[in-house]
Order: structure tokens, then C-alpha cells, then sequence
């Protein structure tokens, strides 16, 4: 019964931001994990950030450390995805997914449940 509906994508140069945000609806159970992926062309989808609904533990790929990070409001039942600082290889189409009985495998995407539609992000050079 959970939705997840992306927005935020778009053009951006080398060194700007951009924030995706993933809207939930439908009842969700007491304990989730939401995350981020994304997949360039050619390549496999890989992991890029992940949070438990209560905020209490994130978790990032090393290649957004320090630049990436994950907001949320609970009131609006959405999470984002803060992009700072952005790289040309940051360049894909960003998935966020919703892991209804976290095992612990946050870093794969068999760990998820539920996937949105997608939303592309370019970073020109």
C-alpha cells in the first residue's frame, strides 16, 4: 500500500546543488528505512544514501560523504535528498526506495520493498 513519488531532478553545473525529495502515502509500518540510489547509463543501480524514518541512523556511499545528506519532514511524510557540491560522475537517474523489514543490508537494492519512479540529475563540466 506505500507510494513513493520523486521530484527534483534536473540540469545543474559542476559545484551547485540540487534537492530530490520522495513523498510517502499509504500506511507504512512502526520501523522503515528509506534510500537512495542512483544508475548511470551502462552501469549497475548503486547505493547512495539511506536513513531510518526516525533520523536516528544515516548512511552514505563513499563517494557522496560530506557532500550528500538527508533531510526530512515528518509532517509532509517526505524525505530528500540534499546534493552539495556536485561531480560531472554524479550525473544518473535517481531512485529512492522504501525497505519495509530492514535485515540490516542497506547498501542493496534487494533490500527494498518499494521503488519510485526515478528522476534524472546532470551535472554538467
Amino acid at each position: 500500500q506505500v507510494q513513493l513519488v520523486e521530484s527534483g531532478g534536473g540540469l545543474v553545473q559542476a559545484g551547485g546543488s540540487l534537492r530530490l525529495s520522495c513523498t510517502v502515502s499509504g500506511r507504512t509500518f512502526s520501523r522503515y528505512v528509506m534510500g537512495w540510489f542512483r544508475q548511470a547509463p551502462g552501469k549497475e543501480r548503486e547505493f547512495v544514501a539511506a536513513i531510518n524514518w526516525s533520523g536516528t541512523n544515516t548512511y552514505y556511499a563513499d563517494a557522496v560523504k560530506g557532500r550528500f545528506t538527508i533531510p526530512r519532514d515528518i509532517a509532509k511524510n517526505t524525505v530528500y535528498l540534499q546534493m552539495n557540491s556536485l561531480k560531472p560522475e554524479d550525473t544518473a537517474v535517481y531512485y529512492c526506495a522504501a525497505d519495509l523489514k530492514y535485515t540490516g543490508s542497506y547498501y542493496s537494492t534487494g533490500e527494498y520493498d518499494i521503488w519510485g519512479q526515478g528522476t534524472q540529475v546532470t551535472v554538467s563540466s
